[in-house]
């Protein structure tokens, strides 16, 4: 008896791109380490282009350059999601620096990374 169907198989990484869309929500919601929660966002962002790029794949079909006059539509792939890839990548990077340029502030403060323990030092200064 087969465990998984033929669309299990085809449908590969757009499995894996949930996947570790769960795993990155997870460790966003779990972990108390700030460095974590921005590889768990990280994980997260990668999924999403992962899941992407995928969706944009077509088996057959070329990439959206025209080569030798080939004009028509079904040769090529649509160069859409790989625009949305290159610029999610691009936000991504900035986000990811301004979240640990954050974490580097308040680590200079309060000499921890852990979020409970930063928010109980927030309550006692009254902020």
């Amino acid at each position: 008896m087969l465990l998984f169907g033929a669309n299990f198989i085809s449908n590969i990484g757009e499995e894996v791109a949930m996947v570790l869309f769960g795993i990155g929500f997870a460790n966003l919601l779990f972990q108390k380490n700030l460095i974590k929660k921005i590889i768990g966002l990280n994980i997260m962002d990668s999924s999403v282009y992962l899941f992407l790029a995928e969706k944009g794949y077509i088996e057959g079909r070329l990439a959206p350059i025209v080569v030798n006059g080939i004009q028509y539509v079904n040769t090529y792939i649509n160069p859409i999601p790989s625009g949305l890839v290159l610029t999610g990548i691009v936000v991504s990077v900035s986000v990811t620096a301004l979240m640990l340029s954050l974490t580097v502030r308040l680590y200079r403060r309060y000499h921890t990374l852990d979020l409970d323990e930063i928010s109980a030092r927030l309550k006692k200064e009254g902020l």
